[in-house]
């Protein structure tokens, strides 16, 4: 006798999301297919793709992007640089971090395809978050050089793990980003 399914979006959508998370922090965005996030959420590969369209806007959903400025500690606009770089080395310090930096790192180093295709689906919400803080000459290419900077940070502290900025206490780290993010906001 077969199994009945129940039908309860809701609870499925739930499922494929912890997998998802699961299955791109240990594997990484390539490695990580539709097949095995459906298979750890006891769904089949075509629900996956009917609740989240492709494996690149079910990546968007299943990790937490930028925070938007808004939703950032409340502050004048004048610390926000110091804001930003508090709730970004808050968020990569969390030990058991599945953060998309990580994820996108990993995946650069496993194929550039791969890469370039989450960096475009993660570009979006990057500008959504802080487009509307950043303006003048040159806007877009300074919200893509806070993404670059932060990205490096990220891959020589937060993935090799060596050198004096990953040895760098939190406090010290979050000082010098929010001085850099300055120069790049203000400029």
């Amino acid at each position: 006798m077969q199994k009945k399914r129940l039908r309860d979006p809701e609870a499925h959508r739930a499922a494929i999301l912890q997998a998802a998370r699961g299955a791109f922090a240990e594997l990484g965005y390539a490695k990580a297919t539709i097949r095995e996030i459906a298979r750890r959420a006891g769904v089949t590969h075509g629900l996956v793709m009917r609740h989240f369209g492709s494996k690149e806007m079910l990546f968007v959903a299943a990790i937490p992007g930028p925070k938007p400025v808004d939703e950032l500690e409340p502050g004048t606009p004048e610390t926000l640089p110091e804001r930003m770089a508090k709730a970004y080395v808050t968020r990569m310090e969390h030990p058991a971090n599945d953060d998309p930096f990580l994820v996108l790192i990993r995946s650069a180093a496993s194929g550039e395809r791969a890469a370039e295709d989450l960096f475009a689906t993660m570009r979006q919400p990057i500008h959504s978050a802080y487009g509307p803080v950043v303006d003048g000459r040159d806007a877009e290419g300074r919200i893509d050089l806070m993404g670059a900077l932060l990205i490096g940070v990220t891959f020589n502290r937060y993935l090799l793990k060596s050198g004096a900025l990953a040895e760098m206490p939190p406090d010290v780290l979050i000082g010098h980003l929010a001085r850099t993010l300055r120069a790049i906001l203000f400029e």
